[in-house]
């Protein structure tokens, strides 16, 4: 995760609200980004995610609520926010019938920067993304992950401070991922402040500062990573043994685990730090019991998920789609 010190908010919203026709898709949203971080807001299919970041980037108008983007009001001084930021959608932007370099020209024309600077730009975006050769090839015959990177860095032609990233890594493959995540990384670093909606909880875990959880329109919990998790219970030390005699002689020793004779395991509660973990190996030391396998279970952000947003009602939308 990006570290900070700084504390002006990026973005602040209070009372966000939005329907589409009798849909309440928003409903009352609170946030605050502080700049030079990475925010991601996650949720379900359908909980709104999408509509805040267009909502926040001038896409689409909020019915209510008051919002400041980039110390820019977003209601008076929509060509503000709009200098401001950049967006990367969860759809490329790029023209497949252009080449790399091409596709940056064109949105470095877009922004009015001069002939001289747009190519100062343009080819230190070509080599801050590793494009190469590849630049002067059209975008059609990219892979999924050199698509993301020169769609990402269009977007940073302007030269925003604050960047809206949908689900910038929807269906790359690992390495391509990790490359992303890098990129972001690098951004922040910079001091580039970072509005990421994602479907992977471990990118989010990864790259956050901060996180929200939205859910059927509202914001259900918010917090750092660690906070979040540690909101939720169940972690545990889970032991293997290679025989029943010595599951039986663990289990009289160990009376508060969950026992499990076909797995030959015990699982002991609320034992995931050192110290449990220290006195429960000591106890079978001194019992004389050898243990064939240890793991220790931590809630993650899949556990924050489904403990905030698993209703049967947020499931059934989640498969029959709706506003994202």
């Amino acid at each position: 995760m990006a570290a900070t010190t700084a504390t002006r908010p990026a973005i602040s919203v209070s009372g966000l609200r939005k329907t589409f026709g009798d849909k309440l898709v928003l409903d009352g949203i609170d946030l605050m980004v502080t700049e030079g971080t990475i925010f991601s807001l996650l949720g379900p299919n359908g909980a709104g995610k999408t509509t805040v970041v267009r909502i926040l980037s001038t896409l689409v108008p909020a019915d209510a609520g008051s919002v400041r983007v980039a110390g820019h009001d977003l209601a008076r001084q929509p060509q503000g926010v709009r200098a401001s930021i950049g967006v990367t959608g969860q759809f490329s932007a790029v023209d497949n019938l252009l080449t790399g370099e091409e596709n940056l020209r064109l949105m470095a024309d877009l922004h009015h920067l001069g002939r001289v600077e747009g190519r100062r730009r343009v080819a230190r975006l070509i080599d801050r993304f590793d494009l190469g050769e590849m630049a002067r090839k059209p975008a059609q015959v990219y892979s999924g992950g050199m698509r993301r990177r020169l769609d990402l860095a269009m977007t940073l032609v302007g030269d925003p401070r604050l960047i809206f990233l949908d689900e910038p890594t929807t269906g790359l493959d690992p390495r391509s991922r990790q490359a992303m995540w890098e990129i972001i990384r690098g951004l922040v670093a910079e001091g580039v402040t970072v509005f990421l909606t994602t479907q992977y909880l471990d990118e989010a875990d990864q790259l956050a500062d901060r996180i929200a959880l939205l859910d059927q329109g509202r914001i259900v919990v918010e917090g750092t990573p660690d906070e979040l998790k540690r909101r939720i219970p169940g972690g545990h030390i889970l032991l293997r043994f290679a025989d029943p005699a010595a599951l039986d002689t663990a289990a009289g020793v160990l009376t508060v685990a969950q026992r499990d004779d076909a797995a030959l395991t015990l699982q002991i509660p609320g034992g995931d730090d050192v110290r449990s973990l220290r006195a429960v190996l000591d106890r079978l030391d001194d019992a004389h019991v050898e243990v064939d396998q240890l793991s220790i279970h931590t809630p993650d952000l899949d556990d924050v998920f489904f403990a905030f947003t698993g209703t049967p009602a947020t499931a059934a939308h989640a498969t029959t789609g709706g506003h994202r």
